[in-house]
């Protein structure tokens, strides 16, 4: 199998594209003040899960009440101003060094489609931190579910098929092993994983997966992706 096989490209976003751990970090301990000095990663990250799964809703609208959620666990300042802060936030979470660059670079060789849990309004902006490189996007606003939904894998192939393309042209591209890379490998998409956390342990903001699921592609990052289609 070669990666010159492929013709679309279908990307998970937020923690893929898009640090969200590095935003979500930087945004509790900046609203948190004094009150996060003794909070490792580890220990956020858990409270903002928890939170997330209690408010599973839109995350233009409900990252207000998960902040709410993770302050009450930990300690931090509940107020309506800091949720508001946290959720404006959300919107300004930051790209992964090289993901303009290499989305740049593939772009010339793939059709570019974004999948994502993130909502119409909150994938605006991080498409506009990509610096708009998408041919074509899906989100949960358009399915009514989130991953792992098959129904969401199910929804962007019937998307691709009526632009043409075969199930067989598709590549799909994630971080997640729990949102995208275990389910995408059991819906028979082929499946390329971009390890983000490697080296660290744990899996940081997102859910652990049951098991592990081998990608047919593997890279660390979504340059060495990029390096790998053009045989850098």
């Amino acid at each position: 199998m070669e990666l010159s096989n492929f013709k679309v490209l279908t990307f998970d976003v937020v923690g893929t594209l898009i640090d969200f751990e590095k935003g979500l970090l930087e945004a509790v301990r900046r609203i948190g003040g004094d009150a996060t000095d003794a909070l490792g990663d580890n220990t956020i990250f858990e409270a903002y899960k928890r939170g997330r799964e209690r408010y599973p809703g839109r995350s233009s609208g409900a990252m207000a009440d998960v902040y709410r959620s993770l302050a009450g666990e930990l300690g931090l300042p509940g107020d309506t101003a800091s949720a508001e802060a946290f959720q404006m936030a959300v919107f300004r979470w930051p790209a992964f060094e090289d993901s303009v660059a290499a989305l740049k670079r593939l772009r010339k060789h793939y059709r570019l489609v974004a999948m994502t849990n993130a909502d119409r309004v909150a994938f605006s902006s991080y498409s506009h931190t990509l610096d708009d490189p998408f041919d074509d996007s899906v989100t949960c606003d358009e399915t009514g579910v989130a991953k792992p939904d098959p129904l969401f894998f199910a929804y962007n192939r019937g998307r691709q098929a009526a632009n043409g393309y075969k199930f067989s042209d598709i590549l799909h591209v994630a971080q997640s092993q729990y949102h995208d890379i275990g389910i995408a490998k059991t819906l028979g998409y082929t499946t390329c994983w971009i390890e983000r956390r490697q080296g660290l342990s744990g899996f940081g903001g997102t859910p652990e997966p049951e098991q592990m699921t081998t990608p047919d592609f593997h890279y660390p990052t979504l340059k060495a992706l990029a390096d790998a289609v053009e045989g850098v």
